[in-house]
């Protein structure tokens, strides 16, 4: 790996091209390396990944939104559309609008891959706008893949120099030059084309953090679609021979100067070599459960301590109103993590609402309180169950909830931005203080599903998981048919990735919100 140096450069210093990051990244994407046989093996894991939590979405309303927006907008001129998620393979859209319906279906319940450093990021979000570009103009898989690992590559190297969430700008603002650059690749671009589409990409993909603050919004899935779809009409822009501002980083009215750390600041950003295999993708990791990455190891510590203490958590009564004097035998519990875990999904955040019972599935998602309380009691999770209003707002789990708070812990904060996997960490350290004065206190590193963890997930747990969310809204053959494509998309032909994707059973979309509005 090399270490682009970025830094803010005044216009009379007329930055050469060369010493731009955006053509730095534009070099990576048209490297010609090969991709190696391992990153291979997890990009067909994360299509499988992303399939699969996109058919468990299907149904719902910001996904049927996304649908029935992508759906009015047919096939545009130069190639022959795009799948969206759902319906009838043979039913094509402009890819744009593709990148869209398919990236809001892969993110809508927050069930996919994840890296964290500097920078957060779910770099499986790449995936939706290469596969519609590809289905579009007709790649095959090889040319897919290749373009999927530089999506990765860049994502994540950028996530690992460049804090956005520090200057409260949604992590999305890496995805756009991804997604780009991505496509660049498996187009087989110049380095100039590309160099533009990155710059367009990131100018018009930085919003702010509020889409995962407060009374957290549907955005919240729309955001990286939003990202992907930008980065397609940025390629279609770059060419046709259209410019882009730039420097887009170094600028002095650029988006380092204005949006992140000022005009003094400077970025050391880890790129490939010449010659040096995009590698980044074997870095990510995905979920075993349906929440914010940060809650997974705390999920699986919680099942464990349920288990573990089988009365500890448990309904204390039938009745489902808590009677006087009744409750949890826990007095408080307090989770010692990360400053990331504790200032964004925790008590740090002083959002009331990541304390409210009546808040949206997509507050929940990000209260790790809410999350922790749950696991312990029913000492599982449901991507569906455990956020239903009734699960909620049932009053045991209530007041529980509300004896959870956040810590940041230095050390927990110093090892979740350790760049070294063996020392990383996304967990913590739970003390529970019970009304007797007794306490409780264990730890957890990582997930069980994370490549260190106790049961780091393989390719078999990859199709476990499509199955089982895909059971209720794919026909078995469908299902079959679905992954034989998917487990050989390297070698799949132009019409094979035409067909990479998923098809609803007969019913299942006349069952969805049918939302109208302009088109």
């Amino acid at each position: 790996m090399i270490q682009h140096h970025l830094r803010v450069h005044r216009s009379d210093e007329n930055l050469a091209r060369e010493g731009q990051l955006a053509w730095q990244l534009a070099r990576v994407a048209t490297d010609p390396v090969e991709v190696t046989p391992e990153v291979v093996d997890v990009i067909i894991n994360r299509v499988i990944d992303n399939a699969a939590v996109a058919a468990a979405s299907l149904t719902r309303r910001p996904v049927s939104s996304a649908r029935a927006q992508a759906l009015s907008h047919p096939v545009s001129t130069g190639g022959d559309g795009a799948t969206v998620f759902g319906p009838d393979l043979a039913r094509r859209v402009s890819p744009e609008w593709a990148a869209w319906a398919n990236g809001v279906a892969v993110r809508e319940l927050d069930f996919h891959d994840t890296f964290l450093a500097a920078e957060y990021s779910h770099p499986g979000d790449n995936i939706p706008p290469i596969v519609a570009v590809a289905q579009h103009v007709g790649c095959t898989g090889a040319d897919l893949v290749r373009g999927i690992a530089t999506g990765y590559e860049i994502q994540i190297d950028l996530a690992k120099a460049i804090s956005l969430h520090r200057h409260k700008i949604d992590h999305v603002a890496h995805l756009g030059p991804s997604a780009a650059a991505g496509i660049g690749t498996m187009l087989g671009l110049d380095q100039a084309t590309i160099h533009q589409a990155i710059g367009q990409a990131l100018h018009t993909t930085t919003a702010t953090r509020q889409s995962r603050k407060g009374e957290i919004s549907t955005w919240k899935a729309h955001a990286p679609a939003f990202a992907g779809k930008m980065a397609v009409e940025a390629v279609d822009r770059a060419m046709r021979g259209e410019t882009s501002p730039s420097p887009i980083y170094e600028g002095e009215d650029g988006v380092v100067a204005w949006l992140l750390d000022g005009p003094d600041a400077s970025y050391d950003v880890p790129l490939p070599g010449a010659g040096e295999p995009k590698l980044a993708i074997l870095d990510s990791f995905t979920k075993e459960h349906s929440a914010e990455y940060q809650a997974q190891a705390w999920i699986d510590l919680a099942r464990k301590l349920h288990h573990e203490h089988p009365d500890l958590f448990a309904l204390r009564h039938a009745d489902p109103e808590l009677v006087e004097g009744q409750g949890p035998q826990v007095d408080r519990i307090v989770l010692h993590t990360s400053h990331h875990t504790h200032y964004v999904i925790g008590s740090g955040a002083n959002d009331p609402q990541k304390y409210d019972p009546t808040a949206s599935r997509e507050t929940l998602d990000h209260s790790i309180p809410y999350i922790v309380a749950v696991a312990l009691q029913d000492g599982a999770w449901h991507h569906v169950d455990s956020y239903r209003p009734e699960r909620a707002t049932r009053a045991d789990t209530v007041e529980l909830w509300h004896r959870i708070s956040t810590a940041e812990d230095a050390e927990w904060t110093r090892r979740y931005h350790s760049l070294d996997p063996a020392e990383q960490a996304f967990g913590g350290r739970i003390e529970i203080t019970l009304t007797d004065g007794s306490t409780i206190v264990d730890e957890i590193a990582v997930a069980d599903a994370h490549p260190l963890g106790a049961r780091p997930f393989a390719r078999a747990d990859y199709v476990h998981k499509f199955r089982t969310l895909a059971a209720d809204v794919l026909d078995a053959a469908e299902i079959e048919r679905f992954l034989a494509l998917a487990e050989r998309v390297p070698e799949l032909d132009v019409d094979e990735v035409k067909q990479l994707s998923i098809q609803a059973a007969s019913g299942v979309l006349a069952s969805a919100p049918h939302p109208t509005g302009l088109f």
